[in-house]
């Protein structure tokens, strides 16, 4: 969508690319109780925007006064009045409005009455059928349920990039400490977004909080730790090789490249140290080099 908003801006002579998203979800303002999590936060998205190549993002607070605005309204005081937009590109699903009874017709019909171009591109999706057989199309919904699933290696390709999470560590049990394989802890509550399925990971950890910070190639766990009764899920990253990392207080991003293996309880500490030696190892071996 971008790329094509862009190919017209630079049609028409140079015209800035404007993105609008909506924070929060309009669920969450709607129906919470029915609300998804979000896949970003809305600092992650906008930096994902702005790489992607948008010239200015316009955020729209959801609130329960904008979810009342007719879907006229909206073309009308957003989209023509406020943003003066000369051209308009959208999924070709695109809702909006009170009830969301607005649809790219509707967007179309208003917008051409002002000269305004409407653009409403076909949804992209993997090439066949799923497993399943069924044919679908990439979306935050169909993202989501790869999550669930834990196969972060289909969300990534949806994507168009790896799925991550951002957290601060706190300190936890060490019990990976005293095993050999420290983490770096973040509980799963204070990560603001979805998290990936109870499981065993390859991936990558990074701070946020130092510039042009390195990726480590890290085992990362998620989960309540079941072999020691554990209550609170947490998203828990051991860097390969690496016992000397202080990482207490510091804002992380942690980068799910592919699934290793489900959450177990072990019956012996000895065993679950044998499948952790396992998973670094073969973690390390479907690492590539560092994003």
């Amino acid at each position: 969508m971008i790329a094509h908003a862009r190919e017209i801006a630079a049609e028409r002579g140079g015209l800035p690319v404007v993105a609008v998203t909506f924070d929060p979800h309009p669920m969450s303002v709607i129906a919470p109780d029915k609300a998804p999590q979000a896949l970003t936060s809305l600092e992650q998205r906008i930096a994902e925007l702005v790489e992607t190549g948008v010239d200015d993002i316009l955020v729209c607070s959801f609130t329960p006064e904008l979810a009342q605005v007719s879907a006229e309204d909206f073309v009308s005081d957003i989209v023509l009045d406020a943003l003066h937009a000369d051209a308009v590109v959208v999924g070709e699903n695109f809702r909006f409005g009170h009830r969301a009874r607005g649809d790219v017709d509707l967007l179309t019909a208003m917008c051409t009455e002002r000269g305004v171009s409407v653009v409403g591109l076909p949804l992209a999706g993997p090439k066949g059928p799923n497993a399943a057989g069924e044919e679908h199309a990439w979306s935050s919904s169909y993202i989501r349920q790869r999550l669930v699933a834990g196969d972060v290696a289909s969300a990534a390709e949806a994507l168009g990039r790896q799925f991550t999470i951002r957290g601060y560590v706190v300190k936890g049990e060490q019990r990976g400490r005293e095993l050999g394989y420290p983490t770096a802890n973040v509980p799963v509550s204070t990560t603001r977004t979805a998290v990936p399925a109870d499981a065993v990971y390859a991936g990558w950890l990074r701070r946020c909080d130092v510039a042009e910070a390195p990726y480590w190639p890290a085992a990362i766990s998620v989960g309540t730790n079941p072999t020691f009764d554990g209550t609170v899920r947490h998203v828990e990253s051991y860097v390969l090789d690496r016992t000397d990392l202080e990482l207490y207080g510091a804002l992380v991003e942690v980068t799910f490249v592919e699934r290793l293996r489900g959450m177990v309880r072990f019956d012996s500490v000895e065993e679950l140290v044998d499948q952790m030696r396992g998973d670094v190892d073969r973690a390390r071996d479907l690492l590539r080099p560092a994003p």
